[in-house]
């Protein structure tokens, strides 16, 4: 089971002779396959949670356990095949490479999985291309895209590899409702069936209802979980 168990989370950041307390001792738990939704007001510190879960960044002090390992005491060469093997994340600003199509950003995170075959890795690309909906546009270019269609290209990506949690910061932000719908529902469907654990950070009603947990944030601190 791989449970998310945040012991004592702090974070500080530096600005000039300011320390601005993103997080201020957060105790939270996270059951392996939920569906959770990170609430609350600009500033409240959601961006920075994930980002620690996701080791794109180091606590000030805490821990995050994951299984019950500290993942943010690996070594950097274990961090990076824990962030390739263990996490998806999807960005608000999609974080796409502008000279690959859609299917090639899809297939980057699947380079360092020796262990597929060219043809496994290809199935599972064009199985999420038409997932979400991108069949028509597979050889496009990131500026060829809509911002939903791209939004949805980051989604496929962060799927591409089965991880088993996937941190999603504000991910329906740049999608009409309807589009933003068929992406939770396809997220939903994922976690079902394969027990997927989605972190989101949003402001957005439609997850908050949907989410089987949600821990909403105040000025750094946990307000309700």
């Amino acid at each position: 089971m791989n449970g998310i168990t945040i012991t004592g989370l702090s974070k500080d950041y530096r600005l000039g002779r300011t320390v601005v307390r993103a997080l201020k001792g957060i105790d939270l738990e996270i059951h392996s396959g939920s569906f959770v939704c990170v609430a609350g007001p600009s500033g409240s510190g959601k961006t920075t949670l994930l980002n620690l879960i996701g080791l794109i960044d180091t606590p000030t002090a805490g821990t995050v356990q994951v299984a019950g390992q500290d993942i943010q005491a690996l070594p950097e060469r274990e961090r990076t095949r824990y962030r390739n093997r263990t996490l998806g994340f999807i960005f608000q600003s999609f974080n796409l490479l502008p000279v690959l199509d859609v299917f090639e950003n899809i297939h980057l995170p699947l380079i360092l999985h020796r262990e597929l075959s060219r043809s496994e890795k290809r199935e599972r690309v064009l199985e999420l291309v038409e997932a979400v909906g991108l069949k028509e546009h597979v050889r496009h270019k990131p500026f060829e895209l809509s911002g939903g269609q791209r939004q949805r290209v980051a989604i496929a990506r962060a799927l591409v590899t089965h991880p088993l949690i996937v941190l999603a910061d504000e991910p329906t932000a740049n999608l009409d409702s309807g589009t933003g719908a068929e992406v939770l529902d396809l997220m939903e469907s994922i976690n079902r069936s394969r027990g997927t654990t989605f972190i989101f950070s949003s402001h957005d009603p439609g997850i908050m209802q949907r989410a089987r947990q949600v821990v909403r944030l105040h000025d750094g601190r946990v307000e309700a979980a």
